[in-house]
């Protein structure tokens, strides 16, 4: 039975679904920063919001509490992945840069 009304399962479920598809965006307008690792976890993020969407007004509190805090600390490790990524990237990029000038110095120094 598909019983989906205005609870706060169906705001969660709505909210998880669309930080998972600004997740999957992620992968056009930072392709450095994204992975393919970052597909799988959209597709089970979306997939988990479409179940809280349709499901949700099964839940009782402590277990819509509970669903909260599994998508807090999903959130947080979004977070923290998508900022680990760029800090990676930024250590690549000052990597290549000192070795491109100590490439310089030791060619001025022959």
């Amino acid at each position: 039975m598909i019983n989906i009304i205005l609870e706060p399962s169906l705001f969660l479920g709505i909210v998880f679904g669309f930080v998972m598809i600004l997740f999957y965006c992620l992968r056009f307008f930072q392709r450095d920063v994204s992975t393919e690792w970052d597909i799988f976890l959209t597709t089970l993020g979306i997939v988990y919001s479409a179940i809280l969407i349709i499901h949700g007004w099964r839940l009782d509190p402590i277990l819509l509490f509970s669903q909260v805090l599994l998508i807090f600390i999903t959130f947080c490790f979004c977070w923290t992945l998508v900022r680990q990524r760029e800090t990676i990237q930024n250590f690549r990029v000052i990597q290549k840069e000192c070795e491109q000038e100590i490439f310089e110095l030791e060619k001025q120094k022959k």
